[in-house]
């Protein structure tokens, strides 16, 4: 029995049902887990002596806000042309609603057992929270405090949750899928005041159409006669 193999049956029998496991193509095996008991399972990962997940690798924020909208869903040009990436298209009606528009993924690691596991967790409440890892692994803090930035999500425990990528008088989370790619403010210095101040955005928003190339008129041009140059 492999080691992805051994670590699958090994989730299987101690979480049973509640927590579905399963293993991707690439023979990662992730764990879906109720965030009511995303602390639970997390200390069963990290003390139990067949997971001894002892080093949290990564964690990273989700957001589903226009997940299975196919603007971009093809492989070849269409009649439609570029308004497929301007209109907003409907959801595919065969795929199924996702639990919540938020999730979080956690990529452990084990050092004594030289094995990996992914553990995902969708975020129910309004506005998303979370328990903070930071007691189980110290190098959480920075990673929920980027998501914090970024995504806007809370962790409750987290010694010390702020802003960690953009200024502390920054307008919305850069990363949730409806926050606008201009932004919401500007900065700039003001020699009167003699300080940075914060304006509303003055670019206008517009949608980039991709670049026509036309033939190469080089060939038509007339050559120059070297005689007549001489």
């Amino acid at each position: 029995m492999s080691t992805i193999e051994r670590l699958q049956k090994q989730c299987e029998d101690v979480f049973s049902s509640k927590i579905p496991c399963r293993r991707s193509p690439q023979g990662q095996i992730h764990l879906t887990v109720p965030s009511d008991h995303l602390l639970d399972t997390f200390h069963t990962l990290k003390t139990r002596s067949g997971f001894q997940f002892d080093m949290l690798m990564d964690l990273a924020g989700i957001d589903y806000l226009h997940f299975r909208i196919p603007e971009w869903t093809t492989e070849e040009a269409t009649e439609r042309g570029f308004s497929r990436g301007v209109e907003v298209q409907p959801e595919r009606a065969n795929n199924p609603p996702l639990p919540t528009r938020f999730s979080v993924v956690y990529q452990l690691l084990s050092i004594a057992l030289n094995h990996r596991i992914t553990v995902h967790t969708f975020i129910e409440s309004d506005p998303p929270c979370l328990p903070s890892v930071v007691p189980l692994w110290p190098s959480a803090n920075w990673y929920e405090r980027e998501a914090f930035d970024l995504f806007g999500f809370l962790f409750e425990g987290h010694p010390d949750l702020r802003r960690i990528l953009t200024d502390y008088d920054f307008v919305g989370h850069p990363f949730r899928k409806d926050f606008p790619l201009i932004g919401h403010v500007e900065m700039r210095y003001d020699a009167k005041q003699q300080r940075v101040i914060y304006e509303p955005v003055s670019i206008t928003p517009r949608v980039l159409v991709p670049k026509v190339i036309r033939a190469s008129t080089r060939e038509e041009m007339p050559k120059s006669d070297s005689k007549a140059e001489n």
